[in-house]
């Protein structure tokens, strides 16, 4: 016979990464003005993405309520729609929107993802929550907290993203959006610091992800909603603490059974910062071009290659493309690619497609323009390689940078000259250059969705950074609806 040792059954204290996410929501004051302003930007930013997403049907078709006909009464509501719904559903529903077209903000480091996804769990929570309010003779939030949560929510994600990387052990970074949205949309829900730290352990124990849908040979259109199915997971994780649903204090370091023992292989969480405003103030906007950011930069060199290369695409011998290690890892892909979701992943087919047309839309990734047989046989004579230089800036926390370069090769022995570019207009040190083009984008997504009149409305209101925060959650909300 053998015999084991009982396991001690001692309930420790929450684990340390837990309370630090808690205090931080709960207890600490951004005093950034940078942070807030650029957090105004992003809600625009994020809002004017999700409209142009409701263009595609393939995105439409996730929208509304799970059993037709319900009515959710005081519900949330889905900007750009007319769907009134629980706010678990609306957070998935803003989050599918916001994602669908690979154009919403991002985030890279050690991990990557899109801070933004956040923003589907705290618009549905705070506008559903100000709707509650009113109803009982409350006062209801205003912009001001959205924003606040929005920028809590980036720098959770950001600071565990510096550090730690989920993809080096399979899993999607959305586990990070439900962590974030988990800690702050508790807090709209008027949790308490400890039911903080309860509903962040849910999200840590909650089954997590696998990046297989990002890759070959399966990467498809569950890439576009898995921000918004983490969001809105978390909502319904918060639901459940606020109901007394016990936390699991030790979930990350449990032996054997935590998250770093089965899934993080025994390594700790590793911090490069502590949490404040630093993830908002440097977050990449997606202002250009709907591509995955580590090409962004690729696809501006190959803009401007456009005009010296656009009548001779059958001369061309070979295109260098020189990036990052993380592009050369991520989305250099050879082969045939299947869906929009493969080629707004594959580096290749986004250089290859402004080379010959000279732009770069969502359109560029469906079947009918991907047909253009140009574009795969460009792709078949382009090489990509890493350079040092832009792996090294990449992950100097001082620079940012997203480097790379391009360069064309004729039959005729002839070349254009190497284009590089080490920062996309969306970076932090191009903001002066960035934000009117930013504006311009949610100005022209306003269009694709609202009469001029109520477009115009929106538009004047989200550019008033005081009017803004100062306005009720759902009136904003109210403006946007169909």
């Amino acid at each position: 016979m053998s015999s084991h040792a009982a396991a001690p059954n001692v309930r420790p204290d929450p684990d340390p990464e837990l309370q630090d996410i808690a205090d931080y929501v709960w207890s600490h004051r951004i005093e950034s003005r940078e942070a807030y302003d650029t957090a105004r930007n992003c809600l625009m930013d994020t809002l004017g993405t999700g409209f142009l997403a409701l263009a595609f049907p393939e995105c439409t078709k996730h929208l509304g309520p799970i059993v037709p006909g319900t009515v959710v009464p005081n519900g949330a509501r889905v900007p750009g729609t007319s769907h009134v719904l629980d706010p678990v559903k609306a957070a998935f529903d803003i989050g599918a929107m916001v994602r669908w077209l690979d154009f919403n903000d991002t985030w890279l480091a050690a991990e990557w993802g899109h801070p933004s996804d956040n923003l589907g769990g705290i618009l549905a929570v705070a506008d559903w929550v100000s709707r509650r309010n009113l109803a009982a003779g409350k006062p209801p939030l205003l912009v001001r907290d959205v924003l606040t949560a929005m920028i809590q929510a980036h720098e959770i994600q950001g600071c565990l993203a510096l550090e730690n990387a989920f993809n080096r052990v399979g899993l999607d970074h959305v586990v990070l959006v439900k962590v974030a949205s988990t800690a702050v949309v508790s807090k709209l829900l008027g949790a308490t610091r400890d039911q903080i730290v309860d509903a962040v352990s849910q999200a840590w124990v909650d089954g997590q992800s696998l990046r297989t849908y990002r890759h070959a040979p399966n990467t498809g259109s569950r890439k576009s909603w898995a921000a918004g199915d983490a969001t809105s997971r978390a909502v319904r994780l918060a639901l459940m603490t606020l109901r007394g649903e016990m936390g699991l204090p030790s979930v990350l370091s449990a032996p054997k059974w935590g998250f770093y023992d089965v899934l993080f292989r025994g390594e700790k969480f590793r911090f490069q910062r502590p949490y404040g405003s630093y993830v908002m103030e440097n977050v990449l906007f997606k202002i250009s071009f709907p591509a995955e950011f580590h090409a962004q930069t690729a696809v501006e060199c190959a803009m401007k290659l456009h005009p010296l290369v656009k009548g001779r695409i059958e001369e061309i011998a070979r295109v260098e493309i020189r990036t990052q290690e993380p592009g050369v890892r991520i989305i250099s892909k050879d082969g045939p690619l299947h869906n929009p979701a493969d080629r707004d992943h594959c580096i290749q087919y986004m250089v290859a497609v402004p080379l010959i047309h000279g732009l770069l839309t969502a359109e560029c990734y469906e079947d009918g323009f991907a047909a253009d047989p140009r574009i795969d046989a460009l792709r078949a004579r382009t090489q990509v390689s890493e350079e040092p230089r832009f792996t090294r800036d990449y992950y100097d926390p001082d620079k940012r940078s997203i480097g790379n370069s391009v360069q064309v090769f004729f039959q005729d022995g002839t070349a254009t000259e190497k284009i590089s570019v080490d920062y996309p207009i969306g970076h932090r040190r191009r903001r002066k250059e960035g934000i009117p083009l930013l504006e311009r984008k949610f100005r022209d997504a306003l269009a694709t969705r609202f009469p001029r009149r109520q477009a115009e409305a929106i538009l004047a209101l989200c550019l008033d950074q005081a009017q803004l925060e100062a306005t009720p959650v759902h009136e904003l909300v109210d403006r946007m609806v169909l």
